[in-house]
Formats: structure tokens, C-alpha cells, sequence
């Protein structure tokens, strides 16, 4: 590789880890190729990349970004995922392949401009999805109106069956006079 290439690579490189919610780096060392191919694939699956990046050049792109607090990690054979959005599912995706295949570490990674290390990382996996994080949310808000709508339902069901209840009290001694006085009229007639 020409010294041309090699600033296209790290530029390349620097543009990307500039835009990154979350980078978590590996050491991959031990897998083979179609290990390796099927991490990349359930990684794609949920748009993060995974790539294997030579440590010199990733100290060079790095600079002036927030994966340049990770330059202590760039030692040995390293492969870099890269989450542009939500960073649980690259989280998870990366602590299931490691329970099936502990050759692959992680080393560290990057969560919102904040150094993660290695035992973060995982229990961000544990995490459940933002989806459903927002549904928790929105329910335990929903609680109390639901709640509150309940009960103001619940006392006018109240005050309608006690109006009706009156109602057919009246109804019922309103008929009683009627037919007391249709008696009456029928007696002095």
C-alpha cells in the first residue's frame, strides 16, 4: 500500500468513526473466515459494520474524534464494529457470537462519546431494545390517567345509577298517586 492510499484510508476511516454512536472493539484472533463472515452478516443485519483496520492506521484516523480515547486498545489483531444508530443491538449481537465462539474478545468500546469498558459493553446487551424501552415508559405514563380515567368513570356510573334509582322511585310512587286517584274517582262516581 502506497503512502496515497493509506491517507485515503485514514480518512476514510476518520470520517466514519467522526458520525458513530457507539464503536466496540474486538480481538478476533482465532476465528476463521466464515466465523468471521457470519459475525459481519448479523451485524449488517442491524447496519453496524465490521471491519478489520491495521492499529497504526486506526491511531492516525482516530485523532481528533472520541474513538482517539480507545488508542490504548490498538494492540494485536483488532476488528472494529460501528453503530451509526441505536448501539444495544451491536452490543448483543457481539456477547451472543462470543458465548458460541470465545475466541472473540471485546476490548472496549465507545458509547456515546464515553469510554465503555469491556464488562459495559455486555450489559448493554442485557439491555432491551429502545422500542421496548419506550413501551415501558409510555405505560408506566399512561398508569396514572388510565387509572385516574377509571375511577372519574367509576363515580359517575354512580351518580347515574343513583339518578336512575330516583327516578324510578318517583316513576313508581308518581303511578301509585295515579292509581289512588283513578280509584278514588272510581268510588265517588
Amino acid at each position: 500500500m502506497n503512502k496515497k492510499e493509506k491517507e485515503q484510508i485514514i480518512a476514510d476511516l476518520h470520517q466514519q468513526v467522526e458520525k458513530v454512536k457507539a464503536v466496540v472493539l474486538t480481538n478476533y484472533r482465532g476465528l476463521n473466515v466464515e466465523q468471521m463472515n457470519q459475525l459481519r452478516q448479523r451485524l449488517r443485519e442491524e447496519k453496524v459494520s465490521f471491519n478489520v483496520v491495521k492499529n497504526t492506521l486506526m491511531k492516525l484516523a482516530s485523532k481528533g474524534t472520541d474513538l482517539e480515547k480507545l488508542k490504548d486498545y490498538f494492540e494485536g489483531p483488532t476488528a472494529i464494529a460501528v453503530a451509526y444508530e441505536n448501539p444495544v443491538p451491536m452490543a448483543k449481537i457481539l456477547s451472543d457470537f462470543q458465548k458460541t465462539q470465545p475466541l472473540l474478545e471485546i476490548k472496549a468500546g465507545i458509547i456515546e462519546g464515553r469510554v465503555a469498558p469491556k464488562e459495559e459493553v455486555k450489559a448493554l446487551a442485557s439491555m432491551p431494545s429502545r422500542e421496548v424501552l419506550l413501551a415501558q415508559i409510555l405505560g408506566e405514563i399512561q398508569t396514572p390517567g388510565v387509572q385516574l380515567a377509571n375511577m372519574l368513570l367509576s363515580v359517575l356510573q354512580e351518580m347515574v345509577n343513583v339518578i336512575q334509582a330516583r327516578v324510578d322511585q318517583l316513576e313508581k310512587s308518581s303511578a301509585g298517586r295515579v292509581s289512588d286517584e283513578s280509584e278514588q274517582s272510581a268510588q265517588s262516581g
